[in-house]
């Protein structure tokens, strides 16, 4: 595994056995962790995915990043949507990057996000539907932002993944998802499980089947 950095981004880079073209999963960790988080996860997704797990470009304390700032109070978290925008910006123009280098199957990219970094994953996909294969958002909650077009996002599927006891997002944000891009997708799965703000090992196994039957073949 290697640490890179690409344009204003650092990364971890864990190729698979055969690299070349090898489809690529983004991961895009939660407000206050780091590329080191997601990454742990690689081994029980799909053994064929070249996995990009990147770092947030805000630092917030030693080892803590966030992809733009918060503000938590007693009413709830509050966003700074400008830079929520622009994080959204200079994401993409990394993914663009990240397809230009290694050129994977189907010149697109999956991408797994888990809280905040959920929240980039449906910006991203919204807002450029044709650089994704598919989203798996984890303990997130929809961005302000949506797609003009409804039909532009209609053939990417979508894994929704949210623990019924979440006391940072609570689980009627991962309903909302649910309800929004039900009628908009053709492929569409969610799930609720009895945990807080994290993944469930059952959650890791279904993202595993998930991708089992969605990762293209490499031409």
């Amino acid at each position: 595994m290697l640490q890179r950095r690409h344009l204003s981004l650092t990364f971890l880079d864990l190729a698979p056995a055969a690299p070349e073209h090898a489809p690529i999963m983004i991961l895009l960790h939660g407000y206050g962790s780091n590329e080191k988080d997601l990454i742990q996860l690689a081994p029980s997704l799909h053994e064929g995915l070249r996995y990009i797990s990147v770092r947030a470009p805000h630092t917030l304390d030693m080892g803590m990043f966030g992809w733009f700032p918060l503000s938590f109070t007693p009413t709830g978290i509050t966003v700074d949507y400008t830079a929520a925008e622009e994080a959204g910006l200079q994401f993409i123009s990394f993914v663009k990057d990240i397809l230009a280098e290694y050129q994977p199957a189907g010149n697109k990219v999956f991408l797994m996000g888990f809280s905040q970094g959920s929240v980039m994953s449906y910006m991203t996909a919204f807002s450029e539907p044709e650089l994704v294969h598919g989203v798996i958002a984890c303990s997130g909650q929809l961005p302000e932002t949506r797609p003009k077009d409804d039909n532009s996002i209609r053939k990417i599927p979508f894994l929704v993944l949210h623990g019924l006891h979440d006391d940072i997002l609570p689980i009627a944000k991962g309903r909302a998802c649910q309800e929004w891009l039900q009628p908009r997708v053709d492929d569409l799965t969610y799930q609720e499980y009895p945990i807080a703000h994290q993944i469930a090992d059952r959650g890791i196994a279904l993202i595993h089947s998930w991708l089992k039957e969605r990762v293209p073949e490499r031409t």
